[in-house]
């Protein structure tokens, strides 16, 4: 027999639902890195700037690079994502809510 799927009330909020879970920090953190993962690699594109040429301007390897670029990296602190940002012809905004 199945177990039955709890479902949240109607009309939740999905952020009520992952604070409920107790993963709302997580989540939000995971989400917030893989947009910045995307845009930084989108701008790349816009840009024209390949990895190497990226990886020149950030003083670092490609190796790296590609860590800062992969989703589900973690280790990236806000200084190497304002100096990627910058890279780019951007700029990185932060704030607290």
């Amino acid at each position: 027999m199945m177990d039955k799927i709890e479902k949240g009330r109607p009309g939740q909020a999905f952020e009520d639902f992952l604070k409920e879970q107790g993963t709302y920090e997580e989540t939000t953190e995971q989400a917030v890195k893989r947009v910045i993962a995307f845009q930084l690699s989108e701008a790349m594109k816009t840009e024209g700037i390949s990895k190497v040429e990226m990886a020149r301007r950030l003083n670092t390897s490609r190796s790296q690079l590609d860590r800062l670029l992969d989703p589900d990296y973690e280790g990236v602190t806000v200084g190497v994502l304002a100096r990627a940002a910058k890279a780019v012809g951007r700029g990185l905004r932060l704030e607290l809510t």
